[in-house]
């Protein structure tokens, strides 16, 4: 088996190696600067092969959207109902991708995140108190302006963005520091941070770390080069031709996988792509990183045709290494991915024969992680949530006027009531929105902007509210 190389784009755990391998940047993006004056597009890049060019095919017409807000707005104020009764219609809305404006919000709930931040508060506020261990402080400054250096919340060195992602990234190191820090982890961190705050954020990396992809970012890379035999011989069945490819010339999976899965291709597909393979992977659980995989090898090696460019090692690993746009395109990619018919079983199943063939070829397994939970549903499964931790917790509150009372509201009336007119008057305070340093002052979610409040206690904060777009 071989080991992680430097070429793979990432380097074994403490070594000071960009995550990007040998590939030359930039003087702005390596200065951690927003190179010119550059429009933004509608996810935040200011350029970089990741930033959003002219018209999409996937545009969502404004009434659809809406329409899917206030859908994802039932299911995350019934969160358990429908993960127990309607998981089946679930999982399409998350093949349809999740609305920008909740994205943050569904992420948090799907992986448990909000459960685990329930069940311990004040834990990260602890967590990020403390200095850190010098060792992975010092290695994670190192790393931060190589993280999406052409998203203007990552640009600026020191900036918001950057202190977010060190304060998440050192707050993992003290909950688990018996893993410390792999590079492969801050990508995934900051990706969250785009739709979340750091607090949700530092859940949501210890849920995907722990439940979705358990043992990839320990010593050894032991789970990923197994997942790498998992693919090898998944792709057997999905594409014969083109793994007697990659056998014939002895090309490693972990020589080409590596970054695709301890990133979760988010160093790799256009931006719209990621975030429509991350709603389903946060959904459906380790299988969607598969058979994105899959698509990407049956589609650049899948037939003789397309061997003829790679004749050799060499060439084929620089065909993967630059996969072409249109099997990255949103559309065909999030298609080929639900079409595919590779399940948890067949993962599962694969799993048990590989790790058979490593304890022969290997011995016992010197990082034991927890079992791979597959998907949202396993997760609330294994630990069901009470209703206290799935309850919605707003910043402040609007009542609708037309709307029939709550007992809650007419017991605060009736003590209103109670008081003086004079006493009345000196309560009643004006709402406040908590700050939202992400937007300029005065400028809420835009989301906020179109919401009809129907008689409900439930979420208009920036707290709750996925915000970071």
């Amino acid at each position: 088996m071989a080991t992680t190389e430097q070429g793979n784009g990432l380097a074994p755990r403490g070594t000071k190696e960009k995550l990007t391998g040998d590939r030359k940047r930039s003087d702005p993006e390596m200065n951690g600067g927003v190179p010119g004056e550059k429009p933004v597009d509608k996810y935040g890049f200011t350029g970089g092969a990741q930033q959003h060019c002219g018209e999409s095919a996937e545009e969502i017409p404004i009434e659809v959207l809406r329409q899917r807000e206030a859908k994802w707005l039932e299911m995350l104020n019934s969160w358990d109902k429908w993960m127990a009764k309607k998981h089946k219609k679930m999982k399409e809305r998350c093949q349809k991708g999740v609305p920008p404006s909740l994205r943050g919000r569904a992420w948090l709930y799907l992986t448990g995140g909000k459960v685990r931040r329930e069940q311990n508060q004040g834990k990260f506020q602890e967590l990020d108190n403390q200095p850190g261990d010098p060792k992975w402080v010092d290695i994670i400054e190192r790393d931060l302006h190589r993280q999406f250096p052409f998203h203007e919340m990552f640009a600026a060195r020191g900036g918001h963005g950057q202190q977010d992602l060190l304060r998440v990234l050192k707050a993992y190191t003290l909950h688990r520091p018996e893993e410390g820090y792999c590079q492969a982890q801050a990508p995934i961190a900051a990706v969250l941070l785009m739709h979340m705050p750091a607090e949700d954020a530092f859940w949501v990396l210890v849920q995907i770390c722990e439940k979705y992809l358990p043992g990839y970012y320990s010593a050894g890379l032991e789970a990923i080069q197994l997942d790498g035999e998992i693919l090898y011989a998944l792709l057997r069945r999905v594409s014969p031709v083109a793994h007697r490819h990659l056998k014939k010339h002895k090309l490693e999976p972990i020589l080409y996988m590596t970054e695709w899965f301890m990133c979760a291709f988010s160093r790799t597909l256009p931006w719209a792509s990621v975030l429509r393979v991350w709603d389903m992977f946060l959904c459906e659980g380790v299988k969607i990183i598969f058979r994105v995989g899959l698509v990407l090898l049956k589609s650049m090696l899948g037939s003789q045709e397309k061997l003829k460019a790679c004749q050799g090692l060499y060439e084929t690993m620089e065909l993967l290494r630059a996969i072409r746009p249109q099997y990255m395109e949103e559309a065909f990619l999030v298609e080929e991915i639900i079409e595919l018919m590779v399940s948890e079983k067949d993962i599962e199943k694969e799993h048990h024969a590989q790790l058979r063939h490593w304890k022969e070829t290997h011995g016992d397994l010197h990082c034991k992680s927890p079992p791979r939970v597959h998907g949202a549903k396993a997760i609330m499964a294994a630990e069901p949530p009470s209703r206290q931790d799935l309850r919605q917790r707003p910043t402040f509150i609007v009542e609708s006027p037309l709307a029939p009372q709550t007992d809650r509201v007419r017991a605060e009336a009736s003590k209103e009531n109670g008081k003086s007119k004079a006493e009345q008057q000196k309560t009643i305070k004006p709402p406040q929105e908590t700050a939202n340093p992400y937007f300029p002052p005065g400028d809420p979610s835009p989301f906020l902007n179109h919401m009809t409040v129907k008689a409900s206690k439930e979420s208009l904060s920036s707290a709750e509210h996925d915000t970071y777009l």
